[in-house]
Order: structure tokens, then C-alpha cells, then sequence
């Protein structure tokens, strides 16, 4: 009798596992579905009209034209969408690289060394995210102006150069702080240097904290508008986020299939890096942002 009661319990509780399983999963498959549902509809928008994109909410284009996206590609200007990606590219690659390297080296500092003001400095550095970047733009533009760096990409790139994303800095830290030191003392028995000990031990367990610098910091300066905006004046020079923005004021009536399409292209470089380095930048988000 007690067999039949314990199994009956045992098939009712794996009923009420299951239902709220269910309930979790179908409750995350509503929120994804309306958090994806924009990014479905600018695809669909994409091969509408003006007129169909502002007189229908759903997605679903009457015919498929891909006649918004070879428009979008030339634009309005003497050149076209080409031009504006490798700009794009041309300051996302030495930006990303150098803010890797610098922030390493500082995180490297941060979480190995102990020096004199070490924990007033970090206080000071991580008191920098909280500050809005804009009010630090006209400064900055005053000392760029003064070294004659004015539509260059410079004022975008060296900053960079210095760790000042500060959250990248306090990320890396994070991560250094969970990896146990067993492994860079045998390594300094050795014979290693500290900055061997950083690129042959260090580095290679960084790797999952890297790849989400490097996710974070490509997205962030494919989407990067106000940057350019102020210190980018030459049209040969724009990268897609000025470009996109220059072909929406073009002409006195918008294509907005045109501009939707173009904006559906830019989407892809990110989409693309970070599914490349899923697996790397989720890891490193989780192991980085929660250890004390």
C-alpha cells in the first residue's frame, strides 16, 4: 500500500515538474518571439514600399524586391555602401586590437601587482563608468583640434589605446582575480617574467574574457554615431552609422525600403562576430562580471 501511495506521489510531482516546466519554456518562447519580432519585421520591411511599410504591421511583404537593397547600396552620394564598410572597418580593427592590448595590461596591473594608491586608483577607474561620455566629447575635441587630428580616425582609435573602457578593464579583473596563481608561481620558478607569465599563462586562460572584448567592442563601434558625427567631417571617410544616417536626409521624400535594407546589411558584420564567439563571449560574460 505505502509502494502505491510513494509511486502515486512520485508521478505527481513529476506531472508538476513537467507542467511548470512547460510553462517556463512556452513564457520564454512568448518573451524571444516579441524581442525578435522587430528585427523579423525590418527584414520584411525591407522589401516593401513606403507605403506598405507605414500601412501594414505585419512583416510579410506582398512580392519579394530586392530592388531597396541595390538602391540602398548606391545611395545618394558619389559612394557607395562599399566605401563606408571598409571605413567602418578601418577604425573597428586597430580600435579593437588596441583596446584589447591596453586593457589586458591594465587589468594585468589591477589584479597581479600591489603598488601604492592601487585600490584609490581602481575605485577612481571603475567611478569613470558612471560618467556620461558626452561630457567629456567637447575636452576631448578641444585637445584633438589642438594636435590638428580632425577628420581623422584617430580621435576614435587612440583613446582606446590608454584602457579608457573602463568596463573592459573591470571585466578582465574580474576574471583574473578567479584564476588561481598555482600555475604563474610555477612559472616564475621557471624563470618567467611578469610579462612572460602574462602572455604564455595568463592570456591563453583570458581567452573566453578576450572574446567578449572583443564582441562587445566590435558592436559597439559598428554602432558608434556620435564619435564620427564630431570629429568626421569628409564623406570619403564616413563609416555606416554617418552613412546611414546622411541617406536618410538625402532627398526630401525618405526610401525608407532603401534605408531599412542598407540598416538590415549593417546588422550582419555583428550578427556574424558574435556567432562566431557565442560560445567564448558567453562564457566570459558569466565568469567575468559576478566573482569578487
Amino acid at each position: 500500500m505505502r509502494s502505491v501511495l510513494a509511486g502515486d506521489e512520485a508521478a505527481r510531482t513529476r506531472r508538476r515538474e513537467s507542467g511548470a516546466l512547460a510553462l517556463r519554456y512556452a513564457v520564454l518562447a512568448a518573451i524571444g518571439l516579441i524581442m525578435l519580432y522587430p528585427l523579423v519585421w525590418l527584414v520584411g520591411a525591407s522589401f516593401k514600399s513606403n507605403a506598405e511599410i507605414f500601412g501594414d504591421i505585419g512583416f510579410w511583404p506582398s512580392r519579394l524586391d530586392f530592388g531597396a537593397y541595390l538602391k540602398g547600396w548606391r545611395n545618394s552620394s558619389e559612394f557607395t555602401f562599399a566605401t563606408y564598410f571598409v571605413n567602418s572597418f578601418l577604425i573597428i580593427v586597430p580600435r579593437v586590437i588596441v583596446t584589447v592590448i591596453s586593457c589586458v595590461l591594465v587589468a594585468y596591473a589591477f589584479a597581479r601587482f600591489d603598488f601604492w594608491g592601487r585600490k584609490i586608483l581602481f575605485g577612481v577607474m571603475v567611478s569613470t563608468m558612471m560618467l556620461p561620455h558626452i561630457i567629456l566629447r567637447i575636452p576631448q575635441y578641444m585637445m584633438f583640434r589642438s594636435f590638428g587630428w580632425l577628420d581623422t580616425y584617430w580621435p576614435i582609435i587612440v583613446p582606446s589605446a590608454f584602457a579608457t573602457d573602463t568596463f573592459f578593464v573591470f571585466m578582465l579583473v574580474q576574471f583574473l582575480r578567479g584564476i588561481p596563481r598555482d600555475m604563474e608561481e610555477a612559472a616564475q620558478l621557471d624563470g618567467c617574467n611578469a610579462l612572460q607569465v602574462l602572455l604564455f599563462v595568463l592570456v591563453p586562460m583570458l581567452k573566453p574574457a578576450i572574446i567578449s572584448v572583443v564582441v562587445f567592442q566590435f558592436i559597439w563601434t559598428m554602432n558608434d554615431f556620435m564619435g564620427p558625427l564630431i570629429y568626421l567631417s569628409s564623406v570619403e571617410k564616413y563609416p555606416v552609422s554617418l552613412a546611414l544616417k546622411m541617406s536618410i536626409g538625402a532627398t526630401e521624400e525618405v526610401e525608407w525600403a532603401s534605408v531599412i535594407a542598407i540598416s538590415v546589411v549593417a546588422l550582419i558584420p555583428s550578427v556574424v562576430v558574435f556567432l562566431a564567439a557565442q560560445r567564448y563571449f558567453i562564457e566570459g560574460a558569466n565568469s567575468s562580471g559576478v566573482k569578487g
